[in-house]
């Protein structure tokens, strides 16, 4: 029982150590990973801000065709309904110069 008692707390800090080792390895190799990361990410960051200005013009042309396609369209589809209602129109005159 005596051995016991002196030899179960030598194992206990024994395996507290090792713990605390490999606790302090990881640590450092989680460090070393994060700066890896944190690199990758401020590449990754100027890469996207060296294209962000091409999306942005990108963008205000597609904005600008669009706008312009829009108008276009308004026009035509104006054109073709005052046709038809002059159609129409003349269509209801003939009608009542009949009756």
């Amino acid at each position: 029982m005596e051995f016991l008692l002196q030899f179960l707390p030598i194992i206990i800090y024994f395996l507290l150590i090792i713990i605390i080792v490999v606790g302090i390895i990881l640590g450092i190799k989680l460090i070393i990973t994060i700066d890896k990361v944190l690199k990758v990410v401020d590449d990754v960051q100027e890469k996207v801000d060296q294209v962000t200005p091409l999306f942005d013009t990108l963008g205000m042309i597609s904005d600008k065709v669009s706008g312009v396609v829009g108008t276009v369209i308004s026009t035509l589809e104006n054109f073709v309904l005052k046709l038809f209602m002059r159609n129409k129109e003349k269509d209801e005159m003939e009608s009542e110069d009949y009756e």
